[in-house]
């Protein structure tokens, strides 16, 4: 009697809503925490279908699960990589998480459901998008006030060199230039020890105003949103570029990061090329232009978001280290033993003494010494390709550009987790 007494406790005390089917799906017991999801008393659903639980739009197709259930009773998880839901008895949908199990009795198979209301996870990933794409949007915002940055150094930079030249025609006048110069070089040298120490704070001032733009969402937030705005404005864009090159290599050092390599369209695998290529086109230079081609049909064995961040490195990469009015071309083919992505610009090229080091950690190449980066971009597209297995190729030529080729095998095992 005390094991039956311990049993309908944890059973109506349990803090997950449990519901007992028979194989004629009839409710045979509904505990108290399943009493508060659906809104029904034990009483009024004892005997009725389970169906009387799920909205109408998904009832026809339950009728088959369940039916494929008892013919082959084992525990699972329902609703794999799809989004599941509860019909309240006031007719209200509401998304849940259920777990199935089974056990045999008298010679009868009986059904155990577990459900968990999952409302409050789903607003609040609801909520994280609408962050992200809110952070997105005045990251980009800030890119563009970082390119008019650019452009008046570039200005100023010129109107330096002209003077430069007027003062190098007299001795005296070449003496006070390389006092300027030197003086110049002091500035750019302290600057740079200031900048190392102090872009932790502009950096975390942009992520934190973001985040706090979306709770301000009342009519009297207005100032309170400008605030923030202008604080986001007054930050540097490219700061946040070297930012995630650091957390990427801290993830890809932590193991954080997994391949999931899995068999998908190759028209995917186009489209996900296509959707960071059109983002990319926002950071392009004066004339410069990106084509993209591919050729092949099926599917194929990759990971589209290792595929998206390799081509955001390269493509960065190739529109950086090229000057304006060039192409950079972008090519997807699927051959027999592997699938090939291909980043080419026509932009500087990398010495044959630089290409021996390209893939280590913070190495720069002598010619880019003087182009913003950190450089860990190459070293961490290496890292992406090592985790799918796959292998990368490099061709370049001083002042005629370079191209990377990233060979994934088609030939693989698929790991499941």
């Amino acid at each position: 009697m005390k094991n039956v007494q311990q049993f309908e406790a944890l059973f109506n005390h349990a803090t997950i809503g449990i519901i007992l089917c028979n194989k004629q799906a009839e409710i045979m017991d509904f505990n108290r925490q399943a009493e508060f999801q659906f809104g029904y008393t034990r009483d009024e659903i004892i005997g009725k279908k389970i169906e009387i639980l799920i909205p109408q739009k998904y009832k026809h197709k339950h009728v088959g699960d369940r039916d494929r259930f008892y013919a082959d009773p084992h525990p699972r998880t329902m609703g794999a990589g799809r989004d599941l839901h509860g019909l309240k008895k006031n007719g209200d949908e509401f998304p849940v998480e259920v777990s199935l199990s089974n056990y045999t009795l008298d010679g009868e198979v009986y059904a155990i459901a577990f459900v968990i209301d999952i409302t409050i996870r789903k607003n609040n990933e609801k909520l994280v998008y609408q962050q992200k794409a809110e952070l997105e949007h005045f990251t980009s915002q800030v890119r563009h006030l970082n390119m008019e940055l650019e452009q008046k150094v570039e200005n100023r930079t010129k109107m330096l060199r002209e003077t430069l030249a007027e003062l190098e025609k007299s001795k005296e006048e070449v003496s006070e230039a390389l006092e300027k110069e030197k003086e110049l070089g002091d500035l750019k040298s302290r600057f740079v020890t200031m900048a190392s120490h102090e872009f932790r704070t502009p950096l975390s001032t942009i992520l934190s105003s973001a985040f706090l733009l979306s709770k301000y969402n009342g009519v009297d937030d207005g100032p309170k949103r400008e605030k923030h705005i202008e604080r986001i404005k007054g930050a540097v864009s490219d700061m946040k570029s070297i930012l995630e090159d650091f957390l990427s290599l801290g993830k890809l050092e932590e193991g954080s990061v997994k391949a999931k390599l899995e068999l998908i369209l190759f028209e995917d695998v186009v489209a996900v090329i296509k959707d960071t290529l059109n983002g990319l086109e926002q950071i392009t230079r004066k004339g410069q232009k990106i084509y993209f081609t591919h050729r092949g049909d099926g599917e194929v064995l990759a990971d589209n978001a290792l595929i998206r961040n390799i081509l955001l490195n390269l493509v960065s990469n190739a529109i950086k280290f090229s000057q304006e009015n060039t192409g950079i071309h972008v090519e997807l083919n699927k051959g027999e033993s592997d699938l090939v992505l291909s980043v080419s610009d026509e932009g500087m090229g990398i010495s044959k003494e630089d290409q021996e080091h390209l893939f280590e950690r913070f190495f720069r190449a002598k010619n880019a010494a003087n182009i913003q980066g950190t450089g860990l971009g190459l070293h961490i597209v290496a890292k992406y390709v090592e985790l799918m297995n796959a292998r990368i190729e490099m061709q370049s030529e001083l002042d005629k550009g370079t191209s990377f080729y990233i060979h994934i095998p088609q030939t693989q095992q698929i790991t499941e987790e």
